[in-house]
């Protein structure tokens, strides 16, 4: 038994799937098997239970997950006394991004984190906003870029990037077209085309609606806001997006929604305890989003609500 097989059998039980984790640990999915069986041939039971379609720890390996996060937990804490008392900052970060990220800003700082200290291994994952914040918390996930409804999870550190409106967006000959702004019960009698569920704006959208006894009924759902856009220029729905995902596309008029009060957000959520890389990344992340979520919100339009 060792630290390495230990980490691997962690993985896979909070990713619930062999393959999710062998991609998080960047070993093969024959291979981090191979270790688990290891583990258990070393400790005589089975930890793991395989007869369904997501893996699941054994009671015997509810107990071993215990110790197991126990140990990871003591050896990282060792490495970061030795670390900060030699002034290095080594090791590993799993960065998650909001699916189709192109929020510049942030691809700055990896750079230039990356540039100031080599010896950092960064992983990139990418995953709706739910899946991220539940990694966060789950220590899977560093330091993630989502999008929120209101404000970032409060039981997480997050620094907003930017705050905006949902808002819609139709082409030209739409009813809705040559209005100067629309309510949320006036925008639900149309076919709405969204994010799906687990995204900052769809979150935006349900919030904000149900705050009026309403219940919007989605007709197309699409992962990127490019394809919502496009759907919405075709004809075939409103688009909800955020003010920034709108802008791009000349082809749309956006439409103010005039009492949709919840706010679509863009922020960087991290776990409470920091090593001392993760804290590095933190400051060349403040560094390069600045004081002012301006610069952010230009470079949101295709991340911000996922």
């Amino acid at each position: 038994m060792d630290i390495r097989q230990l980490r691997y059998f962690v993985a896979v039980a909070q990713e619930a799937n062999f393959t999710r984790a062998a991609e998080l640990m960047h070993i093969s999915q024959p291979g981090i098997s191979a270790q688990i069986r290891q583990l258990e041939n070393d400790l005589g039971a089975t930890l793991l239970d395989r007869s369904g379609r997501t893996v699941a720890p054994t009671a015997v390996g509810e107990v071993v997950l215990t110790h197991a996060r126990s140990v990871l937990s003591s050896m990282e804490a060792l490495r970061r006394a030795v670390d900060e008392m030699n002034g290095l900052v080594r090791g590993r970060l799993v960065v998650g991004m909001v699916t189709a990220c192109t929020v510049e800003p942030l691809f700055d700082a990896l750079s230039s984190f990356h540039l100031a200290h080599p010896g950092v291994e960064i992983s990139l994952v990418e995953d709706d906003s739910a899946t991220l914040v539940e990694r966060v918390r789950a220590g899977s996930v560093d330091l993630a870029l989502i999008g929120a409804a209101r404000r970032a999870p409060e039981d997480l550190d997050g620094r907003q990037v930017i705050s905006e409106p949902i808002v819609a967006a139709v082409p030209d000959g739409h009813p809705l077209a040559e209005k100067d702004g629309v309510t949320l019960a006036e925008l639900t009698a149309h076919p709405l085309i969204c994010l799906p569920e687990g995204t900052g704006v769809r979150a935006t959208l349900d919030q904000a609606a149900a705050a009026h006894g309403l219940t919007p009924a989605v007709a197309l759902q699409a992962s990127a806001p490019a394809a919502v856009a496009n759907l919405a220029e075709r004809g075939l729905g409103v688009a909800v997006l955020s003010a920034t995902m709108a802008a791009p596309y000349p082809s749309l008029r956006t439409v103010t929604i005039t009492d949709a009060d919840v706010p679509a957000v863009l922020a960087l959520i991290s776990a409470q305890v920091k090593s001392p890389a993760l804290r590095e990344l933190l400051r060349h992340c403040r560094q390069s989003f600045g004081g002012s979520s301006t610069p952010a919100g230009a470079a949101a339009g295709s991340a911000h609500g996922a």
